[in-house]
């Protein structure tokens, strides 16, 4: 369902001799307050902004007649799936890291998939339309093979997802890493769809418990965050004050933990818009309850030295807050019941119904 599997486990800071995060180190890296302040604050900041940006982009995506714009929708059954999914891609990872310490070839995936990156350009920048096309055979029995469109905007886009790729694979700079773990998240936002709340609520409630088990119950996941070197995490130095952009001690959070409360925060951005009510009640308590569940997910880290599950704070956060405010308000009901797919729907039953009154 994601182009990577998501590490949803914040993991707190610690170096061995080569500068690299160890968890319980004997020997580990004291970060300045102001390194650390430094680095949570800029992984906060990060992880709202695909969300935010994503949620709203979400709107308009599910409104868009592109078919290269189409969202794909998660079902009850995807969401009740996924955890399982998940969990066993997650340990062949971690069985293919006790095999082989090193990931010699790495596929990256290119910035300009990113629906927003074509929208960056001025009206008036030049763009023309090209076509793609391979067929096989000849006459009668010609077959396409390949029937790509795109235009000159792609073609930037492409050229620069292709600089800031070969920067990423030659050097492994964690600025590169977070460009594309960004538009990641922004892309996952967008046009991941959930269906409606109840289905929301399976998809975090299983992946609560998929992240408690991981992370609490096996070092798995923490082996496979320190150890996959791809852009599935976003990561920020602590110790950037002192070593610059050659920093090492890193402080990181998984994409899964912005994507997967981010898509059931869009969707209550939906459900807001739903409503034409010129307000956007539930949107802004659950992003209000992500940043309150992030905070407290990095308090706890900080605390007690130890990489915790952000999903076990996010996930009663970002669900709890929205069902509270939708009591007060005496919404609930129609909270659970808002079916996206029913609003393309209803039009099309009511205006058949003149059809059958002609024909009668």
């Amino acid at each position: 369902m994601t182009e990577a599997e998501p590490v949803p486990a914040a993991v707190p800071n610690a170096t061995d001799s080569n500068g690299t995060e160890v968890l319980n180190a004997t020997a580990k890296f004291v970060a300045t307050p102001e390194g650390t302040a430094l680095a949570y604050g800029s992984l906060v900041v990060m992880a709202l902004l695909p969300i935010f940006f994503g949620a709203l982009r979400s709107v308009t995506c599910s409104k868009s007649k592109n078919s290269a714009d189409a969202p794909e929708t998660i079902t009850s059954r995807d969401a009740a799936r996924f955890p399982i999914i998940a969990s066993c891609t997650l340990f062949g990872l971690y069985l293919f890291f006790k095999v082989s310490s090193d990931l010699s070839v790495l596929l990256i995936p290119s910035l300009s998939s990113s629906p927003a990156m074509s929208r960056i350009f001025p009206e008036s920048f030049p763009n023309k339309q090209y076509q793609l096309l391979f067929t096989q055979g000849s006459g009668e029995s010609k077959e396409e093979i390949v029937n790509y469109e795109f235009d000159t905007k792609n073609l930037v886009c492409l050229l620069i997802s292709s600089v800031v790729g070969v920067w990423y694979l030659l050097k492994k700079h964690w600025i590169a890493n977070n460009v594309f773990g960004l538009a990641f998240a922004l892309n996952g936002v967008e046009l991941l769809h959930l269906n409606n709340v109840s289905t929301g609520c399976i998809l975090l409630g299983g992946l609560f418990i998929y992240d408690v088990f991981w992370v609490f119950g096996t070092n798995v996941m923490v082996t496979v965050a320190k150890s996959f070197e791809a852009p599935i995490k976003l990561v920020f130095p602590q110790d950037l004050l002192e070593k610059g952009l050659e920093a090492s001690n890193f402080a990181m959070l998984g994409l899964g933990d912005i994507v997967i409360p981010g898509i059931f925060i869009a969707l209550l951005l939906r459900f807001d818009v739903s409503l034409k009510k010129n307000s956007r009640t539930y949107f802004y308590s659950s992003f209000l309850a992500y940043i309150f569940g992030l905070g407290l997910t990095i308090f706890v880290m900080h605390t007690f030295k130890h990489a915790q599950p952000a999903l076990l704070y996010l996930v009663p956060a970002c669900v709890g807050f929205p069902v509270v405010v939708a009591l007060c308000k005496g919404e609930l009901t129609e909270m659970f019941r808002y079916e996206e797919s029913s609003e393309e729907e209803e039009p099309k039953e009511e205006s058949s119904e003149p059809e059958k009154k002609k024909d009668q």
